[in-house]
């Protein structure tokens, strides 16, 4: 048995921090997960217009056992600098991994596409992901934070809704504890046909996105008319999710790369379709390593398993829970605004 920790976000894991900074002009934003420790890490990078840097640390066979931070951003192939200053603020607060007499932070990152969001993109001879890689980092809290409309999810597109920032965590009765946290932003749709209801609708927790259900016709879907689960031509631009789960669990690199592969199951329960060649869907895999099995290694397969699956079911409910928190911007409608009420 388990439940939602007292926040539902990925920071109910003890020794995480998350920070936002946003440009409302921009229409853009960044969102950094901060351990207080360095951290195992992998992840899993699906879809054909993903957007990364240094996720070739984070192979099994790679040497670098750990993580400094995990960056997300928006702004396509230019957020990648939110790294940079991620790693700049980490260098200034002594921080990093030690090679010879220099410290060196591991900044992991991915990027979703939102150019094309009417925000000011004219931006000079520098474009300001750097800067708000920084103040992410300045503004890290291991206290609540607001979805939808925040950090890297600020100018993020659900299909035709307004997309979002979304977490969420599961805590078991005993003590594992795993949370997601994903910025929503998929060609595809997170609706069921008609815009009844949300597809993550049977993991939902405690009402966390509207308690809408599916919202399916009498006699369930019929996929011939799920028009709203389809794309037709042209598909323009580019869009894809980026996320994080996180446990507290004690689990290496190569537990942690099947931990990714597993939460990406997620992804396809709460948007469809996914995973497209207009997205490049990105989940990272981090371990606090806080938490010890009481089985010990004898049981290290199973509780790969374990995490994995929860860790799916928070992936699906954080994608729906950050639209659902999403307000409208630009044409974008919300998810509230479209439900419809006949269901």
């Amino acid at each position: 048995m388990g439940r939602p920790g007292a926040k539902n976000l990925i920071t109910d894991i003890p020794g995480l921090k998350v920070g936002h900074a946003a440009d409302e002009r921009l229409r853009s934003g960044v969102t950094v997960l901060l351990p207080d420790q360095r951290a195992a890490c992998s992840v899993d990078v699906r879809g054909g217009g993903s957007g990364t840097r240094e996720t070739d640390l984070l192979r099994p066979e790679a040497s670098m056992p750990a993580v400094d931070a995990i960056c997300l951003s928006g702004g396509s192939a230019f957020g990648l600098d939110a790294a940079s200053g991620v790693a700049h603020w980490l260098a200034r607060a002594g921080r990093g991994f030690a090679v010879h007499d220099r410290l060196v932070p591991i900044v992991p990152a991915a990027i979703l596409f939102d150019l094309t969001n009417g925000g000011d993109k004219d931006w000079g001879d520098e474009p300001p992901y750097r800067r708000l890689g920084w103040e992410a980092c300045a503004a890290a809290t291991a206290n609540g934070f607001s979805l939808g409309d925040t950090g890297a999810g600020f100018g993020a597109r659900a299909a035709k809704l307004k997309g979002g920032l979304g977490s969420v965590s599961w805590v078991e009765d005993d003590g594992l504890m795993v949370g997601a946290m994903v910025a929503v932003n998929p060609v595809g749709s997170v609706l069921t046909p008609g815009n009844r209801g949300f597809w993550a609708a049977p993991y939902e927790q405690d009402g966390e996105f509207g308690g809408h259900g599916l919202g399916l016709a009498p006699g369930g879907l019929d996929l011939g008319i799920a028009a709203e689960a389809r794309i037709g031509p042209p598909v323009t631009g580019g869009h894809t999710c980026i996320g994080i789960v996180a446990t507290n669990a004690v689990l290496d690199k190569a537990a942690l790369r099947h931990v990714a592969t597993m939460a990406h199951d997620g992804l396809a329960r709460a948007i469809r379709p996914v995973h497209t060649p207009f997205d490049g869907d990105t989940l990272f895999a981090l371990a606090t390593g806080a938490w010890q099995d009481a089985g010990g290694d004898a049981t290290r397969s199973w509780l790969i398993a374990r995490v994995g699956s929860i860790a799916a079911d928070c992936v699906a409910r954080a994608v729906a829970r950050g639209v659902w928190a999403a307000a409208p911007q630009d044409g974008a409608a919300s998810a509230g605004q479209v439900m419809r009420p006949d269901r």
